[in-house]
């Protein structure tokens, strides 16, 4: 029994040390994706700037696009860099919060709204909910629990 249980908690660290690696992975992709929305808001500014200094032209087909459009294209570009700059932060946390064995519904929450990034956010998610969902797990991160 006891050599079950020694099993056990060596499966437990290693799996729950998976974990960590995996969201702090993620982490960084999501930070690196964030980079697109900042390629956005370039355009943005790109397309401000040639409409700005663009002549009148009577004919419709070489006119610049109107101003707002740059605007549009920058605001969506700034939303997706600060959405996905959050995300990464977010998913930064909760690796942190699995290697120190805190803060068990934090990760679950955060593994549950990764699950919506297919393939690697739903994989990592289920392999989340499946470990912390563990009763041997839930006692390293709530030693009450095992009371």
């Amino acid at each position: 029994m006891a050599e079950e249980l020694d099993r056990q908690a060596i499966l437990d660290e290693e799996h729950l040390n998976l974990l960590s690696w995996g969201y702090m992975i993620s982490a960084a992709i999501a930070v690196m994706f964030s980079l697109i929305g900042l390629m956005y808001v370039f355009f943005g500014i790109i397309m401000l700037v040639v409409s700005a200094h663009a002549p009148a032209v009577a004919d419709k087909a070489n006119q610049a696009p109107p101003a707002f459009v740059g605007w549009f294209l920058g605001g969506i570009g700034l939303a997706m860099f600060l959405l996905m700059i959050a995300v990464g932060i977010a998913k930064y946390w909760a690796g942190r919060c699995i290697k120190k064995r805190k803060s068990r519904t934090y990760c679950m929450v955060i593994a549950g709204l990764g699950c919506m990034e297919i393939p690697y956010g739903t994989a990592l998610g289920i392999l989340t909910f499946m470990v912390l969902g563990r009763q041997s797990v839930m006692k390293l991160f709530d030693p009450k629990v095992g009371a």
